[in-house]
């Protein structure tokens, strides 16, 4: 078997030997960053005790009992490796979310923040931070953390507006979506310059721009596991569904054709894709443009079959954000780059490339 995938308009053809191939490499390449990156970061701590760290506390071995406690052993196991994790979990998050999202909307320039999904996580936020909104509910329950569950409300409850919205005075399309998501993302954000504006708190406001500026710093043990696995099912679910994310792609009439209602399907897709985003931004905050590059990366290589597009960029995606957060903790001595900023550097030329060279279409088309 055999599929045609496109790069800058020349068809050429990916035989299932070379995808599997491809994704064989691109789990080595995972597993090599996960070790490696472990050893970067601002302690001053050696190849040699971080890896005794990980002898002790993954393999068991006898004669690495030192370094079962102690400050190396909680820079290692409890501080870097647990962000690795959160990396991966939300490196394969967002990236999946971003190949359905464009599927849905059937807009290659889609991301999982085009629909307001981030503006309404960002107001939540806002509203805890600022006026202690959940801290009565959630306070007792989740601790520190209701800011980010927060968060969650709010990207559940702006992605079922979406969803409302995109079905008055009718049924809902890709077009008719991606407007409702506009115009709830416009609302979000005014809302939350309104409160910040009236609020003058200016450590608050210091926690927010923090918050939407995205970090992989709050990664823990107790949520991490969870965190990924989740990601990890969710990437199954939509697996599953190829068939039909390869049907979005052919339009709403040739689905009617068909026998498939694309409208339906349509919601249920959004309505998890959200609810993924929403725990990538309760655990990480705000970090775009995974969504949008990856997705647009693999399938200039590959095509747009997601039998083989859903892998492949969650893969891509986890190498990429591990990396990305490597370059954050050490490109500033002693502090710590938030990530939504350095994945803005490199996603936006990318972007301003992919919209340049016209590959941009799904599947490469010019």
């Amino acid at each position: 078997m055999s599929r045609k995938g496109k790069n800058n308009g020349e068809t050429r053809v990916v035989t299932t030997l070379e995808f599997t191939i491809v994704m064989v490499v691109l789990l080595v390449l995972l597993l090599l960053s996960i070790l490696t990156s472990i050893t970067f970061g601002n302690a001053d701590i050696s190849v040699k005790e971080v890896y005794s760290v990980l002898a002790n506390e993954i393999l068991h071995l006898k004669g690495f009992e030192n370094y079962s406690q102690g400050s190396i052993h909680d820079v290692v196991w409890i501080i870097r490796f647990p962000r690795v994790i959160l990396a991966i979990a939300i490196g394969i998050g967002l990236s999946v979310c971003g190949v359905v999202m464009q599927a849905v909307v059937k807009n290659p320039l889609a991301d999982p923040y085009v629909l307001g999904i981030s503006s309404g996580a960002s107001m939540g936020a806002t509203l805890a931070i600022l006026f202690g909104v959940g801290s009565g509910i959630f306070g007792g329950i989740f601790g520190s953390s209701f800011v980010g569950v927060m968060a969650f409300i709010g990207a559940m409850v702006t992605s079922f507006g979406v969803l409302f919205i995109s079905n008055i005075g009718g049924t809902s399309n890709a077009g008719k979506l991606i407007l409702s998501g506009m115009a709830v993302s416009a609302v979000c954000s005014a809302f939350t310059n309104f409160a910040t504006y009236i609020a003058h708190n200016q450590n608050a406001t210091l926690s927010i721009t923090f918050w939407t500026m995205g970090s992989l710093a709050s990664a823990d043990w107790d949520d991490v596991l969870i965190i990924l696995a989740l990601m990890i099912a969710g990437t199954f679910v939509f697996w599953s569904q190829y068939r039909n994310l390869n049907l979005m792609l052919l339009g709403d009439e040739t689905a009617v054709v068909l026998g498939t209602d694309l409208s339906k399907l349509r919601n249920k897709y959004l309505i998890l894709s959200s609810l993924l985003i929403a725990v990538a931004v309760y655990s990480a905050g705000t970090i775009g443009f995974v969504g949008l590059v990856i997705p647009h990366a693999v399938r200039m290589f590959y095509g747009t079959d997601h039998k083989r597009l859903i892998p492949l960029c969650a893969l891509v995606g986890a190498i990429f954000l591990i990396w990305a957060d490597v370059a954050c903790r050490i490109i500033l001595q002693n502090a710590e780059l938030p990530i939504g900023i350095l994945i803005s550097m490199i996603g936006a030329p990318c972007f301003i490339y992919l919209m340049a060279s016209r590959s941009y279409g799904f599947g490469g088309e010019r």
